[in-house]
């Protein structure tokens, strides 16, 4: 249950109090009428004792009674009106006032939670509950349900059973309300007081033993009179009021009789102090439990019979009392705003506590210890025993317990009267006496005994009475060990309400048992007992229960919260129908926090639907609309007729209330805004630039790719630096993207605004004239904007006012949708524009629209005439769009806080350039390497020029547009002139040229191709390059052709390549950030099939001619296969040309070329080329530094044909072939070389990286093969030559090299390391690479004649040549003693041996050569392999170091001849 103001011994304590009656003279009346009250009135803030009181029971033990309090009332007599059981409709009415008036407290402080939407009464210090609270109700209820500070407060319950325990009448079967003693109440200023006394003690005992008045009940026959003079101490003369009180107390005796002085002040002085009123608190409440009405102070005669107007709780007393008043109107006793106690000073207010006290202890106690010995007394004697009924207890209840009949087997003997005088009553007298006075040990022994008489007799209603008390009475005996017997309450509650038929009675016991079991924490069997006692007799008073036995549910140890929230709805079912609709719709309201967002859909709507009917009756439209909006946006599993009828309902309280609307559903953060032109589509062979699109979907990889490739461009236009106000382009804003900034508008240029609409019902909606809202603030960005605009200058436009008929003005045009139609739960999307005329700051608001329903099946379920099929009804609905969450800060990261979303406030800027670009004869497959001529035309449709034209790519290796000087036809001459023709620059091979040999030696500079620094490609390297414009800008409407050349992927398959045109306006330093420039996006897909499969070997030259110089050549094999597989329609592949490209090499010469014939290759084919290679001549070696050092371009042309590879698109192509291995970075100006500019290396005598570098020079080739082909296609029955090119980089000897890149295979999984690693140890090089040092050769005869017959020993002189490979100095050591241990080698070539000095050790300078003279021995004719020779080196300077064997030469035969 809710948590109550007293605790249950307070409340039970507060329920049975000690009754006594007043009857005042009309004297006594006046004087306390001048204070707005009557005296019983004047009393009732005083009656509750602060002091202890004490009596002795039977047994003359002390009983100590603490916080005593006792209820004063008038007399008023009634007609004997028997027990119904039932509350009469006027009191049912007063129940259902005082409930009424009774609610939750708005504004000030409140005592609930704040759950989600809705407010739950949880808590009665204001404790703000998390959003949303359903998502953690477990952890907050066993919080609620364990905190001594956080509880539920209800107070119409408190109110209803205050109410309902103080309208009950009195019973004849206890005593607990009947008056025990009566104050007469007497003025100073009568002339007789002592016979006025006399006369209102007459009346009482007329009323009290005149049998025609049943009521009041009196508690015993010699009922206690408490004589008070009443003396006014403005009028009366005081010396004669004490003389009279002297007087009574020798009639009456001291403790009999009290002189009360009041109206110490008059009601005219003393204005300006403030005296308290206690009063007004007892007064709210009695006038709604009493019905007293204004002039109900007018004290008629107590034995006037009363009329049934006058009767309190009548039916025509609640019509007037509800006829003045208002449901939060204050009830009072008089009129409103009169104050209370006007004539009492302080002094007054403590003679009135004293005088109750004095009462209390002299007259009230006394007298109730008396009767409870008389009683006692008479009992005893009764029952024939000897010692008082206290002192026996233990022997009256010690055996064994008389055998009880169950309820169903007694019979219905409720109408069964006692005699005043019975014993059984007389002990129910003692016991009610007992707990009056709280000695609830002896009431409970009593009550005990009570009932066992009472069941025996079959007297059911008295033995429930005795039942019901003996139960509070062992529950509230401090601190003994009985437990509660709650089988009494049980017994009771049904005796009441099955035998008796008096539901009053059992819902008063069960008030009583359900907080004793709430104070024992048995929330359970409370919430089951609350529960049974609901019934359809009262729905206000099951109401009251059910809402209470929900609270009992969330009060247990384990929270029940779906039981709480299910007892609420029949709660709030039984208020509505009560009529108590505010209470219906807070238990509705709570409800509903538990049910919201669990799936539960018809629990959801069903409540929705409650709450919104109950607001629009309490005429609260805001919250009507609110709940209905949640029924029509929420996935309802509702039929269409019943969704069409919800629809029909909302749209009558809409037109009463706001102009929000809830259909058809918006997803907010799916909006979309586009900002640009609207691009022209391709036109006949023009194929128009893709850039973005609402049509595309978004990829967070490929906007990564977008941004690179920006950043790239920005730097290379910004000398290789990055801007720091640089911000990336985004066109098209989704909830994907970054929208922490402003996006850019441009003036005159369109906003596309993407909605996505839902219909969640399964009826259809028709949605007209929809388009956007918006306000717009104009700036003016040509003139220095101050960081603080003054408020004049910012002029804020908005069409919410034009939104019921938009129209175009200078401001912002505004597109209007004529009819959006909508099928049942269909998603469909909305494209709304905006045309921006002005600059200045825009923000978009929502979307407003009209909203009708077509269906007409259904009933309406409101009252209104107006909610028919076809209501159409113009509202609004706000795009409103929750940011990112933050993450960043420690305080973000333990909140939840979000971060802005500006995608719907653009900045609008002044007029910027605007491009659009198309391609003429772009293919869309291609063959690997080919290369392909097209062309890229250039239009500005802005009116403002632009300049700065750039392209970045993620493929840069796939097109050129030719080096700066090359000068190219701008315009095919036809669609057909290039079907034949070469996109190479071609010559005619000179007459009488050799095939195979060198055509053409040309120097090329790296920067003439944008390789290096200041070329066409700027400091962006080689993905960065500038077009050629004419006079470097493009004036508004014009247009320019370039051409391009393609060039095949090297690797088949499906490749997208991505182009980024960069361009910027002509006049610079807008003073928006990041609006200098704009760029163009464009894909394509090239679709690459396989063509020829090159691989290239270099090999050190066994030969060292003289002319050649020091190492002068090498050998280079190049093997080419045709791996086409005809898919093409490619017949056959000619090698046209092989050409070379390096700084150091060139190739010399074919050494086996086709006769008169260039080489052909069909399907499948396979062929292999020698070349010979040697060093550049010293005057073609470039001498500049690294990053601007030339490459010698050499041809062998295999054809009649000669191509010029050193120009464009040859040349272009190989310097743009691939990317370095390490990623540019465009935030520092790098100048990026080609991958062929490698480090010379050190010189001897450094670190081992210097070492390394030595040696590794020793194996460097550094030469690239470029192979240039044609192949034979048919197309159409015609054919067409296509030509290519593949290139193959040769970096070490030995080392084959393939012009397809090779599949990187898997990297195997490494373990974590989570210790610091080491320092990488220092790299020295390795054993393969030390074995190349030097390089050694053998010069001796062919053949060798020798007469063995004449001389044994044949010696023939030999010379090996040592060759310095390194640019170090070099210790070489030769072995002579290695011979041949093979025996296949010994039967081949047989044995011989060297003759003289068989080791040497010897030093080479730098790339020296050296001849060493040696003799071979041998001693019969043969064949004979003299490379048996081993050579060890080592660097000079590496004394640690050991020598390696070096890598020996082919095997050197000779011949020795027997003559």
């Amino acid at each position: 249950m809710a948590q109550c103001v007293q605790s249950v011994q307070e409340f039970i304590q507060d329920s049975f109090v000690p009754m006594v009656a007043v009857l005042c003279s009309e004297d006594a009346e006046k004087i306390t009428r001048k204070n707005n009250l009557n005296f019983s009135e004047l009393l009732r803030p005083f009656c509750r004792l602060t002091s202890e009181g004490h009596m002795r029971d039977p047994n003359n033990q002390v009983q100590v009674v603490k916080n005593l309090r006792i209820s004063v009332n008038n007399v008023v007599t009634r007609p004997s009106v028997p027990t119904s059981g039932v509350h009469s409709p006027a009191q049912r009415r007063l129940l259902s006032e005082v409930v009424s008036a009774s609610q939750p407290a708005e504004g000030g402080v409140a005592n609930f939670i704040t759950a989600g939407d809705y407010d739950l009464n949880i808590s009665d210090r204001s404790v703000k509950a998390s959003v949303p609270w359903y998502s953690d109700w477990r952890d907050t209820l066993t919080e609620l349900s364990t905190s001594k500070h956080y509880t539920a407060t209800t107070p119409w319950f408190e109110a209803y059973r205050e109410s309902f325990l103080q309208s009950m009448p009195a019973s004849d079967h206890e005593f607990l309300n009947h008056y025990l003693a009566c104050l007469l109440v007497v003025s100073s200023s009568e002339a007789v007081p002592v016979e006025q006394f006399l006369k209102l003690s007459q009346e009482q005992h007329k009323i009290q033993h005149n049998g025609e008045y049943t009521n009041p009940k009196w508690f015993i026959p010699n009922t206690l009179k408490y004589y008070v003079l009443l003396h006014d101490m403005s009028q009366g003369d005081e010396q004669r009021a004490d003389s009279v009180y002297e007087d009574m107390k020798q009639r009456y005796g001291s403790q009999g009789c009290y002189l009360l002085k009041i109206n110490s002040r008059t009601a005219a002085a003393g204005t300006d102090e403030q005296i308290p009123d206690p009063w007004s608190q007892y007064l709210n409440k009695s006038s709604l439990q009493n019905g007293v009405s204004v002039n109900s102070l007018d004290n008629t005669h107590p034995l006037q019979l009363e009329t049934a107007i006058d009767m309190p709780g009548s039916l025509d007393s609640l019509r007037s009392v509800a006829a003045e008043t208002k449901t939060t109107t204050v009830y009072t006793g008089v009129a409103a705003g009169t104050s209370h106690g006007a004539c009492l000073t302080l002094n007054d207010h403590n003679r009135l506590r004293l005088f109750i006290q004095e009462f209390t202890f002299r007259g009230l106690l006394p007298h109730i210890e008396k009767n409870i010995r008389q009683l006692n007394d008479q009992l005893v004697s009764r029952k024939g025993l000897s010692r008082s009924l206290f002192s026996v207890t233990k022997k009256l209840f010690g055996g064994g317990k008389v055998p009880e009949k169950s309820i169903a087997e007694l019979k219905n003997t409720s109408g069964l009267l006692y005699h005043p005088e019975a014993p059984e009553l007389q002990i129910r007298k003692m016991a009610d006496l007992c707990f009056l006075v709280q000695h609830y040990e002896l009431a409970y022994s009593c009550y005990h005994m009570a009932k066992k008489d009472f069941l025996s007799d079959q007297a059911m209603l008295y033995a429930a009475g005795a039942l019901e008390m003996a139960a509070v009475s062992a529950f509230l005996q401090g601190g003994a060990p009985r437990p509660y017997p709650a089988h009494y309450m049980d017994t009771a509650i049904q005796t009441y309400r099955d035998v008796c038929k008096n539901k009053v009675l059992a819902e008063r016991c069960a008030l009583f048992s359900a907080e004793v079991l709430k104070s024992q924490a048995k929330y359970s069997d409370a919430a089951t007992l609350l529960i049974k006692m609901t019934s359809e007799d009262s729905d206000l008073c099951s109401a009251l229960l059910l809402e209470q036995a929900a609270h009992c549910f969330i009060n247990m140890r384990n929270p029940m919260v779906r039981k709480f929230a299910f007892h609420m709805i029949l709660a709030g079912h039984r208020f509505s129908k009560a009529g108590q609709k505010r209470h219906a719709l807070r238990c509705y309201c709570q409800a509903m926090q538990v049910y919201k967002g669990k799936g539960w859909s018809l629990a959801e709507d069903h409540i929705n639907f409650t709450i919104g009917r109950q607001s629009f009756t309490l005429r609260q439209p805001e919250n009507a609309v609110l709940a209905f909006r949640h029924i029509l946006t929420n996935d309802s599993q509702q039929t269409a007729t019943q969704q069409g009828a919800f629809l029909r309902e909302y749209l009558y309280v809409y037109r009463v209330a706001l102009p929000q609307l809830p259909l058809p559903c918006i997803n907010s953060s799916a909006t979309r805004v586009y900002f640009g032109h609207e691009r022209r589509l391709a036109e006949g062979e023009k194929q128009a630039a893709t850039h973005v699109s609402l049509d595309q979907e978004f990829d967070q990889d490929l906007a990564a790719v977008w941004q690179d490739l920006e950043e790239q461009v920005v730097a290379a236009a910004n000398r290789g630096v990055v801007p720091s106000t640089f911000y990336p382009t985004q066109c098209c804003l989704n909830s994907q993207t970054d929208n922490l900034h402003f996006p850019l508008a441009v003036v005159e240029e369109p906003i596309i605004v993407e909605v996505v609409f839902r219909n969640p019902l399964k009826v259809p909606l028709v949605l007209s004239d929809l388009s956007l809202l918006w306000k717009f603030t104009l700036k003016d960005f040509s003139r220095p904007q101050p960081q603080d605009i003054m408020v004049g200058d910012a002029v804020t436009i908005t069409n919410e006012k034009e939104a019921i008929a938009p129209r175009k003005d200078g401001i912002i045009t505004t597109e209007v949708i004529p009819e959006f139609f909508m099928s049942p739960e269909e998603t469909r999307v909305a494209r709304l524009k905006l045309l921006p005329r002005q600059t200045g700051q825009l923000t978009i608001l929502g979307l407003v629209y009209n909203l009708a329903s077509t269906s007409s099946t259904g009933d309406s379920t409101i009252n209104s005439p107006s909610a028919t099929a076809g209501t159409s009804v113009r509202g609004r609905q706000d795009l409103e769009i929750q940011g990112p969450r933050l993450n960043q800060s420690k305080e973000e990261k333990t909140s939840v806080s979000h971060g802005p979303d500006r995608r719907l406030d653009p900045t609008i800027t002044p007029p910027m350039p605007l491009l659009e670009v198309f391609f003429l004869q772009f293919p869309t497959a291609l063959l690997c390497g080919e290369i392909r001529k097209a062309y890229v035309e250039f239009c500005n449709v802005s009116h403002v020029p632009l300049c700065g034209l750039r392209v970045a790519s993620t493929h840069p290796d796939f097109f050129t547009f030719g080096s700066s000087s090359l000068a190219t036809p701008l315009t095919p001459l036809s669609p057909t002139s290039f079907e034949n023709c070469s996109a190479y620059k071609t010559l005619a091979t000179p007459p009488g040229a050799t095939p195979g040999s060198v055509t053409a030696v040309t120097l090329v500079s790296a920067a003439d191709f944008g390789s290096g620094g200041g070329g066409v490609f700027g400091t962006g390297g080689k993905r960065v390059a500038e077009m050629p414009l004419g006079e470097g800008t493009l004036t508004p409407g014009e247009s320019t052709q370039l051409p391009l050349w393609l060039r095949g992927p090297d690797q088949e398959g499906v490749h997208e390549i991505n182009f980024l045109f960069y361009y910027e306006g002509a006049e610079k330093g807008g003073k928006i950030r990041w609006g200098d420039h704009r760029v163009l996006r464009h894909t394509v897909f090239i679709c690459a099939s396989r063509s020829l499969s090159v691989r290239a070997t270099a090999c050190r030259s066994n030969t060292l001619p003289e002319e050649e110089g020091r190492n002068g050549s090498m050998l280079v094999f190049v093997d080419v296969e045709n791996i086409n597989t005809s898919e093409a329609g490619v017949r056959e592949f000619h090698i046209a040309q092989v050409s070379s490209s390096s700084k150091q090499w060139r190739l010399h010469k074919c050494i086996n070329p086709a006769e008169n014939k260039d080489c052909k290759l069909t399907t499948r084919e396979r062929g292999k080329l020698c070349f010979r290679a040697t060093r550049c001549k010293p005057h073609e070696e470039s001498l500049l530094s690294p990053d601007l050092s030339s490459y010698t371009f050499a041809d062998l042309s295999l054809g009649n044909e000669q191509i010029i590879s050193s120009t464009t698109p040859c040349a272009d192509f190989f310097f743009r072939r691939c990317q370095p291995s390490e990623s540019w970075r465009p935030l520092i100006a790098v100048e990026t070389q080609g991958r062929h500019s490698r480090s010379q290396g050190a010189g001897p005598g450094g670190g081992a990286e210097d070492i390394t570098g030595v040696v590794r020079k020793c194996n460097e080739v550094d030469l690239d093969i470029i192979v240039l082909w044609k192949a034979f296609v048919v197309e159409d029955n015609k054919q067409v030559i296509l030509e290519g090119q593949l290139h193959v980089a040769l970096q070490t000897i030995g080392k084959e090299a393939c012009s397809l890149r090779q599949k990187e295979e898997a990297q195997e999984m490494v373990l974590l390391k989570f210790k610091p690693e080491l320092p990488p140890p220092m790299t020295r090089p390795s054993m393969e690479q030390l074995s190349h040092l030097i390089k050694t050769n053998l010069h001796y005869p062919e053949s060798h004649s020798h007469s063995f017959v004449q001389k044994s020993l044949c010696m023939v002189p030999v010379i090996l040549t040592l060759s310095n490979c390194s640019l170090a100095q070099v210790d070489a050591i030769i072995d002579l003693r290695h011979k041949t241990t093979s025996p296949e080698s010994l039967e081949v070539h047989g044995s011989f041996t060297w003759l003289g000095q068989t080791q040497y050790k010897l030093q080479l300078r730098a790339q020296e050569v050296m001849r060493l003279p040696l003799r071979a021995g041998f001693l019969h004719a043969g064949v004979y392999n003299l490379g048996t020779p081993r050579v060890f080196a080592k660097l000079a300077d590496q004394g640690a170091m050991c020598e390696t064997s070096q890598q020996t030469a082919t095997p050197a035969l000779i011949i020795i001849n027997s003559t």
